[in-house]
């Protein structure tokens, strides 16, 4: 499944976003362009070896119509085979939650009153993954391009552009920041259809963590109505 997207300014989930989860190198100046393929095979290894994620985010998602950006917070949260969550602390109850057979996006700060559903198609996809659209099969979807190293020698990473060879997809490109030490993504600047920027950071990435069945279930709260799509 692509990645989801969200919405205008303070789209803390939005269709974007949700649309799209339904889907050591030198520096470049002084060693000549690296090889972008051995970065994203590494970093497709180490996300198929994680059965979970776990990491603190913040996102930054900066609408050209709007100017001044808009700052989330929360927890992310992923389990194979198409479990996926974003708890926000930043707004406090918003939520993006895939249980395996839906996508629900609930967003009580912008859209108070509803839950938007939407199917996990059950073939063609990895199910929803933010993170995992950008290093699944990364060389047969992508055109990549080594950027630059970046950080200090003890936490560094690798910095690779993105231009999806498909048409269809949600975003014009993606750049991802994939860490030397554990070859895991970092950091995510995504160039959404619409011209929206969203950038997602990572801290306190915990690989293969339990993560509680709560996380991945969405009960639909009194008086909220429900609307699929």
């Amino acid at each position: 499944m692509n990645a989801p997207a969200l919405r205008p300014r303070r789209s803390r989930a939005s269709a974007a976003l949700c649309a799209g989860l339904l889907v050591g190198a030198a520096h470049e100046g002084r060693t000549g362009a690296q090889d972008a393929g051995p970065i994203l095979d590494r970093a497709s290894t180490a996300f198929a070896a994680a059965h979970t994620l776990v990491a603190d985010f913040v996102q930054v998602v900066t609408n050209p119509l709007v100017g001044a950006p808009d700052t989330t917070r929360g927890t992310l949260y992923q389990r194979r085979p198409a479990f996926f969550a974003m708890r926000f602390s930043v707004p406090p109850g918003d939520r993006i939650v895939a249980d395996g057979r839906h996508l629900w996006l609930y967003t009580p700060s912008t859209t108070p009153g509803q839950v938007i559903r939407t199917t996990i198609p059950r073939v063609g996809t990895t199910g929803p993954n933010l993170i995992g659209q950008f290093v699944d099969h990364a060389r047969e979807r992508y055109e990549a391009r080594y950027v630059r190293a970046e950080g200090s020698a003890a936490d560094s990473a690798d910095v690779i552009a993105l231009v999806p060879r498909a048409s269809d997809l949600p975003y014009r490109s993606a750049t991802i920041w994939v860490n030397r030490s554990d070859a895991l993504v970092r950091r995510l600047e995504i160039t959404e259809a619409s011209g929206q920027l969203r950038i997602v950071i990572l801290e306190h990435v915990v690989a293969n963590a339990p993560v509680p069945d709560r996380e991945f279930t969405f009960a639909v709260p009194h008086g909220v109505r429900v609307v699929d799509q």
